[in-house]
Order: C-alpha cells, then structure tokens, then sequence
C-alpha cells in the first residue's frame, strides 16, 4: 500500500529541489562585492521624501478589489465552461449566483470611483 505513495513523494521531493535549487545556486554562486550603494536603503534612484506611514488614496484598496473580482471570475469560469453540460441547471444557477455576487462587487467599484483615475 505505502508503494502507491511512492510517486507523491518522488513529486513532492523535485518540486522542493525546484524551489529550493534555484535559489542555493544563486546564493552559492552570486558574486559578493557590496558597496555604498548596494548597502543603500534604497534603490530607486532618491530618497524617501515622505513618512512611510501615511496614508493612501482608497483607489489603491479599490483596484486590488477589482483585480480579486476579475481573477477569480476567471478561475472559477474556465472549469465550470469545461463541465458545463455535466452540471446542468444546478451549476447554472449556481455560476450565476456567484457572477451575480461579482457584479455587485464590480457596481460597487464603479460607484466609488476605482475606474476613474485623474
């Protein structure tokens, strides 16, 4: 019994040494010169003008908001399109349920403004 196992764990062990591979021989192998600016707090060319603590437009919140809505629309579509004929009304209804919920997401994003930037 445990010989059907076998195959999981042979999985489980070569998607770990891909994970864990890349980034040993990037540690193993990188060169380690580390001047002024490397060693700088940050890279992006200036430094921090204001505090980091303070607060943001809700159009930031609102457009990950959006993005959540999209992607899991289409995650949750493409296998319900694959099996749509095998689900019948239920998963008919059932999709139109959770699209609906989507859309009430998209309207409320609409209302408060995410898609008009100025």
């Amino acid at each position: 019994m445990l010989e059907n196992y076998l195959p999981i764990l042979v999985f489980i062990i070569i998607g770990i040494g891909f994970g864990i591979g890349p980034m040993m021989a990037g540690f193993i192998l990188a060169p380690r010169k580390p001047d002024k600016e490397k060693l700088s707090r940050y890279e992006c060319g200036f430094e921090a003008f204001e505090d980091s603590r303070g607060t943001f437009n809700i159009r930031y919140s609102l457009v990950a908001i959006l993005f959540i809505i999209f992607d899991l629309e289409i995650a949750f579509l493409f296998p319900w399109a694959v099996v749509m004929n095998q689900l019948g009304w239920y998963g008919f209804i059932s999709m139109s349920v959770f699209l609906g919920i989507l859309v009430v997401g998209f309207i409320y994003e609409w209302k408060k403004g995410a898609l008009e930037w100025e």
